[in-house]
């Protein structure tokens, strides 16, 4: 699952190497502004690449909402989905036959970009019986910006999004050790396929199996912080290796 992000890159950069601009400028300040730790039960919003126009990045709140309703009832949507994920992530294999994913899945696909995405991993003590849990942080391994497949919907002025998911790769099944799945990672080529208004549902489901090289991504463990509503995580020191005894990938 994907609930955990970090967005530190310049917009300058995520325009550059994604070949788009962003849609005002107006909005450059507010998201150049490093986002260390964006926790996605707070539904914060984050730039994304829409299908419906490949040219640009544009904010989308994070959280999904059917385009049903209205742009007052967003967060009251959010506080009844809760129990159900709080629509920040879609699986893969039920893009044709869930209600909201069905409907959007051939014309409103997105890319999300993210500098990097955190985990769940659970582990025991070399010496220990009890189970405990602390975060990875994923990246490339050149720092890059990696590129998140999604879905969206449009309400009112609101784009509301959903990064997809499906099983991990060998490398992140080991990071990602209990549920064993991770955020859809699409490199530069297919993250054009995606966004391509005339694929085909089995070229969908061809895309949504991909698994992005291991050898492309650097994995490593960070402070349990992340995950203590107490403390404010959104900080530098949150991107820092923390070591744990018993933790071994």
């Amino acid at each position: 699952m994907c609930f955990h992000t970090s967005t530190i890159t310049k917009t300058k950069k995520l325009e550059q190497y994604f070949n788009v601009k962003l849609n005002e400028e107006v909005l450059r300040p507010i998201f150049d502004k490093p986002q260390y730790h964006l926790n996605g039960f707070s539904h914060p919003n984050m730039l994304v690449i829409p299908q419906q126009k490949r040219e640009v990045l544009v904010p989308g709140v994070w959280g999904i909402v059917p385009d049903d309703k209205s742009k007052d009832e967003i967060l009251p949507y959010f506080k009844e989905a809760v129990k159900y994920g709080g629509g920040l992530n879609a699986r893969s294999e039920k893009l044709f036959n869930h209600f909201i994913y069905n409907s959007v899945i051939h014309e409103q696909r997105c890319i999300i970009p993210v500098s990097g995405f955190y985990e769940p991993h659970e582990y025991k003590k070399s010496h220990g019986k009890k189970k405990e849990k602390c975060p990875f942080l994923v990246q490339g391994i050149e720092k890059e910006p990696l590129a998140l497949a999604g879905i969206y919907t449009v309400i009112d002025t609101y784009i509301t999004f959903s990064i997809l998911t499906k099983d991990a790769s060998p490398q992140l099944a080991k990071v990602h050790n209990v549920k064993k799945r991770q955020p859809l990672i699409l490199d530069l080529e297919l993250t054009k396929d995606w966004l391509d208004p005339n694929l085909t549902d089995r070229q969908i489901t061809e895309i949504t199996k991909y698994n992005y090289p291991n050898k492309e991504l650097l994995a490593y463990t960070v402070s349990k912080d992340l995950f203590s509503p107490k403390v404010d995580s959104n900080i530098p020191s949150i991107l820092e290796n923390v070591e744990y005894d018993g933790v071994k990938i």
